[in-house]
């Protein structure tokens, strides 16, 4: 960054720059309406929005009755988003999700054609409830949709709508009967979010403001047109060389066969994060820099959103069973040793200053 030439005032951004401040007001009255409804869980909330700015998607794993459906419909009412809700069952099948070709007969001329019925996939959010209790023919039905903005039936592509999002939530509690999802599908969803239990105050609360009527009305804080806008902005917040070196470093460490690996990852890891995890790293990094009011990246971003991008793609062994190690644990103990490294810290020349776009606003 220090040889980074300067910039003219007409190649600024000013645009971008005052669409991501009124962002930043909008975020923090999103965050404020969701308050009226869901109790705490600001660390969730915060890490669903960030998935979201990115274009992202989640998984929520939770024990039943944590709001993990209630935040997210909150949710997509918040950002104006259409919201579907599909609850995965042993039976479901692939085109109960994607959609059906139907035959329609003109009773004038008495002609048939074919007519593709959309299913619940084309909205802009789409909450597939207890994802783990389908087989794997249909889990699999998300993955063109996920990957690809689109759903094929019959040879013919059907686009989904713009912003698109996969909020899956899993019970990590039952295991009898269910089909967990393999690692590849796993390695699609750009954060796995823990779902805590609340804290005696905040459960106080949960159980006053709902034995007790109550009628809330909630302010729309941004719309479509807006998410996309700041999912573009995104992509152009500047992120340092020595920032995506630190983000590669973190993944390439949790590999068993690279020369960096620690042994607390040889004893208990039997297969590391790949590319991917470094991509979503920087992305969500940058995107929690916007929601703080910066424009710029530093490595305190990358260690923010290590456990949600990480925690999924790490295969611990039976080693780690044994001895009660999770993956959490690993990626935690990772970052502290990172840490450590005086040439992952932010540039001190940097603190302070407005980037956009690559180039110093401020």
């Amino acid at each position: 960054m220090a040889n980074e030439p300067v910039a003219k005032p007409s190649e600024d951004r000013p645009d971008d720059v005052a669409l991501v401040r009124q962002l930043v007001a909008s975020y923090e009255k999103l965050k404020s309406q969701i308050g009226q409804v869901i109790v705490g869980q600001e660390a969730v909330i915060e890490q669903l929005l960030i998935a979201m700015f990115c274009n992202g998607h989640c998984i929520l794993e939770g024990v039943p009755g944590l709001a993990k459906t209630l935040l997210v419909s909150t949710l997509s009412r918040q950002l104006s988003l259409s919201f579907s809700r599909i609850q995965f069952t042993p039976d479901l099948m692939p085109s109960d999700i994607t959609g059906t070709e139907v035959i329609e007969e003109d009773r004038g001329t008495g002609t048939r054609s074919l007519r593709f019925v959309k299913g619940p996939i084309f909205a802009n959010v789409v909450l597939a409830d207890e994802i783990n209790r389908t087989p794997p023919k249909t889990q699999a039905a998300l993955l063109e949709a996920m990957q690809e903005n689109q759903v094929t039936a019959a040879g013919f592509p059907h686009k989904l709508p713009r912003p698109f999002f996969v909020l899956a939530t899993q019970n990590p509690i039952e295991q009898e009967g269910t089909y967990p999802l393999p690692e590849a599908q796993l390695d699609r969803f750009m954060f796995k979010v823990q779902v805590e239990y609340p804290s005696e105050e905040e459960e106080f609360q949960i159980v006053r403001m709902t034995t007790a009527p109550q009628e809330v009305h909630l302010e729309r804080s941004l719309n479509p047109r807006e998410v996309m806008e700041l999912q573009d902005i995104v992509r152009r917040v500047p992120c340092a060389d020595h920032v995506i070196r630190y983000a590669m470093r973190l993944v390439r460490s949790t590999r068993v066969d690279g020369v960096t690996a620690p042994k607390l990852v040889k004893d208990y890891v039997a297969w590391g994060a790949g590319p991917r995890a470094s991509q979503f790293l920087v992305l969500a990094a940058k995107a929690r820099a916007i929601l703080q009011g910066r424009y710029f990246v530093s490595t305190d971003d990358i260690r923010s959103v290590s456990l949600p991008v990480l925690r999924h793609r790490l295969l611990t062994n039976f080693n780690a069973e044994a001895d009660g190690i999770s993956s959490d644990h690993i990626i935690e103990q990772l970052v502290r040793t990172l840490a450590a490294d005086p040439s992952t810290t932010l540039d001190p020349a940097l603190a302070g200053r407005v980037f956009i776009g690559g180039r110093p606003t401020g």
